[in-house]
């Protein structure tokens, strides 16, 4: 029997032939990651933990400051130091204000067949280039950082079989928001989601970043999109050589293999307060459901497209007076594009705040923050109770062209109302 596209990178990584589901091995890691809301956890522990402590591999350690930047209060000035000064007594790669950890680990580090640990849960993400991407809590960080190493147990995997294309206003977004309406908050638990197919092959990176960073809302220890031209493409663009190119073997076993045509995708919005609570757009906008905000940004979009999308919408037009419309670049690298292709200028023009690049709304920690029954429309990544403000306030969940169109009407609608 054959090996998977997840199973081929833990062998790799644990350095042998074979492995199958249910196995643990022992792993080299390739790269961690860790952002400001764990870091000073971590760096309490291995300061005041451990005997001997040291740091396996510098150079596979990567630093984030995105989720609180700049602090907010003396309690985050307190951490961010705490994180700036470990990064520089180690050698640690730092970014600080440059943008959402998974988007900088994206566009400078990650390769297709690596196995990479981040102290945060959509490091899924790294799927996107055929990479296994993880969230692990702090003090497994730890013992990758002072080891390099760590254990894995072998998940079975999901396969999603993608066909055709996604049609004119529908989104990436939309689509793994239906995948996880379909199979449920809980219908991945620990195992890998892989997605393949011509129409996985359509989508471009950017767009598979999309459905890899929300599989772990499905549970899933990861999401990997099988990697093509695309990502070898991405990766010389950036700098990098695709090397480790995996695919799953034709008699590789799959737990579950579920089949989407793309082109029958319809724009759709999650209601509060569960990310499996979906319905389709055109039956949510009936019930005119007044907003006090909508975000657009986060480690889930954020990126250029999504800002092209939101700004063709809402050029020459107004944001509803009654409605924050908060905009938060990805990275520098995307907020440098909107600059030059004024997209900026038209979104502030129309009436949205951008804020610099970091996990603004989507925190529900340090801006935009809502207050007692307010409601919000997100490209965020979760919509749990009072996970944006207020235990009573209310997060919908929708794609960039949503939230843009609901910013100017003040009420969830589609660019076309």
């Amino acid at each position: 029997m054959g090996m998977t596209l997840g199973e081929k990178i833990i062998a790799r990584a644990a350095g042998v032939d074979f492995v199958k589901p249910n196995d643990i091995h022992t792993v080299t890691l390739d790269r961690m990651m860790s952002n400001d809301g764990t870091t000073h956890l971590t760096v309490d522990m291995y300061h005041n933990k451990l005997k001997n402590p040291k740091i396996a591999d510098k150079d596979k350690v990567v630093f984030i400051m995105d989720h609180n930047v700049p602090a907010e209060n003396p309690k985050t000035a307190e951490a961010h130091k705490k994180m700036r000064d470990f990064a520089i007594e180690n050698d640690i790669k730092l970014y600080e204000g440059q943008g959402v950890c998974h988007q900088i680990m994206m566009e400078d580090y990650v390769c297709p067949g690596e196995l990479i640990f981040g102290a945060d849960s959509h490091t899924t993400s790294y799927g996107a280039l055929g990479a296994f991407g993880t969230g692990v809590g702090c003090t497994d960080f730890l013992y990758a950082m002072t080891t390099g190493t760590s254990w894995v147990m072998v998940p079975e995997t999901i396969r999603f079989n993608l066909h055709g294309k996604l049609r004119e206003g529908v989104y990436p977004r939309d689509l793994i928001l239906t995948i996880i309406g379909d199979i449920g908050a809980n219908g991945a638990n620990y195992k890998i989601m892989e997605f393949a197919g011509d129409g996985a092959h359509n989508l471009s990176v950017d767009d598979r970043m999309v459905l890899c960073n929300l599989t772990v809302e499905a549970g899933a220890k990861a999401g990997i999109v099988e990697p093509d031209e695309k990502v070898v493409e991405y990766c010389k663009a950036h700098g990098r050589e695709a090397v480790h190119m995996f695919k799953s073997d034709e008699d590789a076993h799959f737990c579950e293999v579920y089949d989407y045509d793309l082109s029958k995708i319809e724009p759709v919005v999650v209601r509060p307060d569960f990310v499996d609570n979906f319905a389709l757009l055109k039956d949510v906008k009936k019930e005119k459901i007044a907003i006090d905000e909508a975000f657009l940004g986060s480690c889930n979009n954020g990126r250029i497209d999504d800002l092209r999308v939101a700004a063709e919408i809402v050029k020459g037009k107004q944001v509803d007076p009654k409605v924050r419309f908060i905009v938060a670049p990805a990275s520098k690298a995307v907020y440098i594009q909107a600059l030059e292709e004024g997209i900026i200028t038209t979104l502030m023009e129309a009436g949205a705040m951008v804020m610099n690049c970091n996990c603004s709304v989507c925190w529900g920690s340090c801006q935009g923050v809502i207050g007692e029954n307010e409601v919000l429309i997100s490209t965020g990544t979760r919509n749990f109770k009072g996970r944006a403000g207020a235990p009573s306030s209310k997060v919908y969940l929708a794609s960039a062209a949503t939230v843009a169109a609901s910013a100017l009407s003040g009420y969830i609608t589609g660019p076309e109302d």
